[in-house]
């Protein structure tokens, strides 16, 4: 039997119109979609598109698209996420000067439009910070990888990619990517813990 959490039954919950049920759901993936973005904006775009923006219009095009996605497999979630953030992240590129039309696919809750859905960030400034600061820390120790090791990382435990499907996208071995896995966990707990 599934859980209640599970996010399998958090998304059929959404599809009945849950809307609390779809915002534990992205809140659920919210900090690893936020690590996600963040090593998929290049470095120049991170000058002018702020991460915690496109985390939050991926999640508007997700509330939009809800009835479009599938659930296939664990993972098949953030997956989905994964390629929204992919468009997101090139309409944010090509369109920078433009401004942001994630407004207008979705409209929040107002006085003006009483009906549209809740925002999906109703937590408290205090509890938003503490988000952001753990965030920054992952980030910040992500960052003091080498490449090679920081997008093992990202693979395997932020977009959950299996061992053979991180093989196929690299282009190596299975045990060859087993063994960077490794290596990379062993350096970030070293980096995580001062050593």
């Amino acid at each position: 039997m599934e859980s209640p959490t599970s996010t399998f039954t958090l998304l059929e919950q959404a599809k009945a119109g849950d809307e609390a049920a779809l915002s534990r759901a992205f809140e659920k993936y919210r900090r690893r979609l936020t690590v996600l973005v963040h090593f998929k904006l290049s470095p120049g775009a991170r000058t002018f598109a702020d991460v915690e923006d496109i985390v939050q219009e991926v999640c508007l095009r997700a509330f939009r698209d809800l009835d479009r996605f599938s659930y296939q497999s664990p993972g098949s979630f953030l997956r989905w996420l994964s390629s929204i953030a992919d468009h997101a992240i090139v309409d944010r590129v090509r369109y920078r000067n433009r401004a942001c039309r994630a407004g207008d696919d979705v409209r929040l809750r107002s006085e003006s439009n009483p009906l549209g859905p809740e925002p999906a960030d109703t937590k408290t400034p205090s509890r938003l910070l503490a988000q952001q600061e753990a965030v920054e820390r992952l980030l910040a120790r992500l960052e003091r990888l080498p490449e090679d090791y920081r997008e093992a990382i990202v693979m395997a435990k932020i977009e959950g990619l299996s061992t053979g499907e991180m093989a196929e996208r690299l282009g190596k071995s299975r045990e060859a990517v087993a063994l960077l896995v490794y290596r990379a966990l062993k350096r970030f707990r070293a980096i995580r813990e001062g050593t």
